[in-house]
């Protein structure tokens, strides 16, 4: 029997149907209707296995595999209209379901509660979700690479405290930004190893008495093995909470990146130009051109965060296994992921087509001596212990500021003034363009060193982008065939 309007399916204990406001208040169907897809692959794999195992007949059980292929139809089509009278997406599903064929709909959910079905849907949504924010991420770092790559032996000041440290290359730059963002996106791929476990068979929280294949349903579904305790697998959300984690990380490294560029594009510092496509003007000020995305990027990042502290709390004082706080479990991670997936698609954007002042990058290096480590690194080579060294530069860089003179243009005789050891091979040694490239360690900024930075980094790419090809086609043949067998 249809149940009417207002009422759950479930509704045989209770003598009054849901009032309104309760209804209004439990309903989640805003939020999981985005899992529709993902609840009837799930019902087709269940309804599979229950046909394999014979605990319902084959013929109603290819009635429901022939009602749900219609829903599907539907759905991708765009005409399957949710019910708002009933309160959530599996519902409205299994509802649906019964109407098109009649009683045997009702046999579907034999086997399964909803709390096994909510986890199982959410964790295949999730999937796609984190491949499609790495493939985002990926296409981030790439422009990163490419900026890299074409900006090898451009030069500008290191900071540390944004006070000028050490000479650096834009590439060796740009490239810590690269391996940043490499790290967020493997950690959303080491998430999905870890969540890519199936909950369905686990039922409201003990089993089920069925003899059913939890097995057969994991690998319709494209997950690596069925979960392994079945409290566990209804009332757990940590894999939830580590995407959310791992969302916030990338809009950190996102924010960072903004904050820079930001910086860099104001008139203060003029080292690089944002395209026109990716800036926008005053109401007022007929002169202005903001950085509006990266601006905007930055801002979101507030939300992202926001959304890991909301998962923690509501699951930090939950006892096992199932509660409905869980219900609230969806939309911080689903925003959070559709926020950082955007953001970097359009920082992509904005980094790939951004105006390199080279001049100007030069220009800055030449203040704030920003080569006085070097000086020291000379003085110990000529047998000077370091932290002697340390003293000799920091008051010969004192006389510099006091007489308005940078160390580039003290004469030999004001060197030595500070130690006799030095001699005419310092102005070589202090050279900008020579102190960036005898920075040649492993990891350092030279431009052969960029080189291997920018080839790990690209190898790297390669494998995320590998990663994502083969998770993918594994999750797209699972879905052709429970639609197409």
């Amino acid at each position: 029997m249809i149940p009417m309007a207002g009422k759950a399916l479930w509704s045989g204990r209770f003598k009054d149907g849901m009032d309104d406001s309760t209804l209004e208040f439990t309903s989640s169907l805003d939020v999981d209707s985005k899992m529709a897809f993902y609840d009837i692959m799930g019902s087709l794999a269940h309804v599979r296995m229950l046909k394999a195992c014979k605990i319902i007949p084959a013929e109603d059980a290819d009635s429901i595999v022939g009602g749900l292929k219609k829903l599907a139809h539907q759905l991708e089509e765009g005409g399957l209209d949710m019910d708002y009278s009933l309160e959530d997406v599996h519902t409205n599903m299994e509802v649906k379901l019964t109407e098109m064929i009649g009683p045997a709909g009702g046999k579907l959910h034999t086997g399964r509660s909803r709390n096994d079905q909510v986890a199982t849907d959410f964790k295949m949504y999730l999937r796609d979700a984190v491949l499609n924010a790495v493939e985002a991420v990926n296409g981030l770092i790439r422009s990163l690479q490419d900026v890299a790559n074409g900006n090898r032996d451009v030069i500008l000041p290191g900071y540390t405290h944004m006070q000028h440290a050490q000479p650096v290359t834009l590439a060796h730059h740009m490239m810590a930004h690269a391996f940043r963002f490499g790290r967020d996106a493997d950690r959303f791929l080491d998430a999905f190893e870890r969540m890519n476990k199936c909950p369905l068979g686990s039922a409201a929280l003990a089993g089920t008495t069925y003899p059913i294949d939890r097995k057969m349903t994991s690998d319709l579904l494209g997950f690596r093995d069925p979960t392994e305790n079945s409290m566990d697998s209804v009332g757990s959300r940590d894999f939830v909470t580590e995407i959310a984690f791992d969302a916030s990380m990338v809009a950190i490294s996102l924010s960072s990146l903004c904050e820079e560029l930001i910086l860099w594009n104001s008139q203060e510092f003029k080292y690089i130009e944002m395209d026109d496509r990716y800036s926008t003007g005053s109401s007022i000020m007929p002169q202005k051109k903001n950085p509006d995305i990266a601006e905007l990027t930055r801002g979101k990042t507030g939300g992202v965060i926001g959304s890991l502290v909301a998962m923690l709390m509501t699951t930090k004082g939950l006892p096992l296994s199932y509660n409905r706080d869980l219900q609230e479990d969806k939309k911080p991670v689903m925003d959070s992921l559709k926020t950082v997936t955007d953001c970097a698609r359009m920082m992509a954007k904005v980094v790939s087509t951004i105006k390199i002042n080279e001049s100007r990058m030069l220009e800055a290096t030449n203040s704030g001596f920003i080569n006085a480590t070097d000086l020291a690194d000379y003085l110990v080579t000529k047998g000077v212990p370091f932290r002697e060294a340390h003293g000799i530069v920091g008051e010969t860089v004192r006389y510099c500021i006091e007489n308005k003179i940078s160390l580039d243009n003290l004469t030999l005789d004001q060197f030595r003034k500070f130690s006799p050891l030095v001699d005419s091979d310092v102005f070589s040694a202090i050279a900008v363009k020579n102190c960036v490239e005898r920075r040649d360690s492993y990891g350092g900024t030279s431009p052969a060193s960029t080189d291997v930075e920018i080839t790990l980094s690209m190898q790297d790419s390669m494998r995320r982008e590998e990663d994502v090809r083969m998770k993918d086609q594994l999750i797209q043949s699972c879905w052709d065939k429970l639609l197409n067998e």
